[in-house]
């Protein structure tokens, strides 16, 4: 990359760039890449780079191509792509886009997803709600119902609905209802990067656990309770923290990612900085159990010998919750049925006596 950008400098006879500034090329290579591990193959976006960061050091009069220059490209290159984020920002500014980043909610989590315009893409944050409540209807996914769900997010709820099946059905038959949506949004969606952030609602809509409204999620879901890596992870972190400054830092926000897309972290040096300061957080994590402590602050329970939980654990909680809904559910059914052979039974009586 350095060759490639030393044979463009020379071919539209630009100025020479310093050490710093060859190197925030390749940071901003990396970042358009995806990952840390590679750079990216679109070169001609790196001309673009190239060309507008010599003219700001002609602006500043200049003999070398600095960093700061570079920098200041790039800024460019993005303030004149970044109109329909600006208008979502101020939405959330003006309280349009209802969220929470900070206190505590029950059912209720913040999801994050990446919207792209063109070349750019940025971040979104959104409220995934969960309610929870007794039948056998299962997870009513309400994008789907309302054909606003692509297959693939389709996909991430079934695979959510197998893990509470294998997680929590084991002695007892799953009577549960429930409903899912993301809040506010109006196209459609699609991707299971926000399974797990959909399972976090359940199961505090089935426990009565709050969930943290400081951090957003996002991660997928396998049937055994693992987090999966996801992309554009960058943008999805630094589109929290835009929403956070907006809100009002209080330097406990943050945000949950698996522990495998830390590698693919570009993050630009204001949340570099928060992080470092302590003021912004990033929490990786590998399974469900991890999640669901960080937000709730509740042990996620293990397994003893008997196949059971401890009562107050997040898992132990859920069973209970469940139990007491199958319980319900079938005291209802067998009363209805009672209540059905008794009206039978009468009817026969008045007839063996006409």
């Amino acid at each position: 990359m350095a060759a490639f950008a030393s044979a463009i400098i020379k071919k539209e006879t630009l100025r020479e760039f310093s050490r710093a500034a060859v190197a925030r090329i390749l940071e901003h290579a990396t970042r358009l890449s995806g990952t840390q591990a590679k750079l990216t193959a679109r070169f001609n976006e790196m001309v673009e780079i190239l060309c507008e960061a010599d003219s700001w050091a002609s602006i500043d009069e200049a003999s070398m191509v600095d960093a700061k220059h570079v920098q200041q490209a790039i800024e460019g290159k993005r303030y004149r792509a970044n109109k329909y984020e600006e208008i979502i920002q101020e939405m959330f500014r003006e309280g349009k886009y209802l969220i929470d980043t900070d206190g505590v909610a029950v059912g209720q989590v913040n999801g994050l997803a990446v919207m792209g315009i063109g070349e750019y893409a940025f971040g979104k944050p959104s409220r995934i709600t969960a309610n929870t409540y007794l039948g056998r209807v299962g997870i009513i996914n309400v994008e789907r119902e309302a054909k606003l769900s692509g297959a693939i997010h389709n996909k991430g709820v079934m695979i959510l609905s197998a893990y509470l099946g294998s997680k929590y059905a084991q002695k007892t038959p799953l009577s549960l209802s429930a409903s899912l949506t993301f809040e506010q949004m109006y196209e459609e969606v699609d991707g299971d990067s926000a399974s797990s952030t959909e399972l976090y609602a359940i199961l505090s809509s089935l426990t009565l656990l709050p969930l943290r409204q400081d951090i957003a999620v996002t991660g997928s879901i396998n049937q055994k309770g693992e987090i999966q890596p996801i992309g554009g992870v960058t943008e999805k972190i630094e589109g929290f923290f835009e929403v956070c400054k907006i809100k009002g830092l209080t330097g406990r926000q943050g945000v949950m990612i698996p522990k495998q897309n830390v590698s693919d972290l570009a993050l630009n040096d204001e949340v570099i900085a928060a992080v470092g300061e302590g003021r912004f957080h990033i929490y990786p994590v590998s399974c469900v159990d991890e999640g669901i402590e960080i937000l709730t602050g509740v042990a996620a329970g293990k397994m003893n010998s008997k196949g059971d939980y401890t009562p107050k654990s997040v898992h132990g909680l859920v069973i209970a919750k469940l139990r007491a809904y199958h319980e319900a559910y079938t005291n209802d059914k067998n009363g209805s049925g009672n209540k059905e052979n008794n009206i039978k039974n009468s009817k026969d009586d008045e007839e063996d006596k006409r």
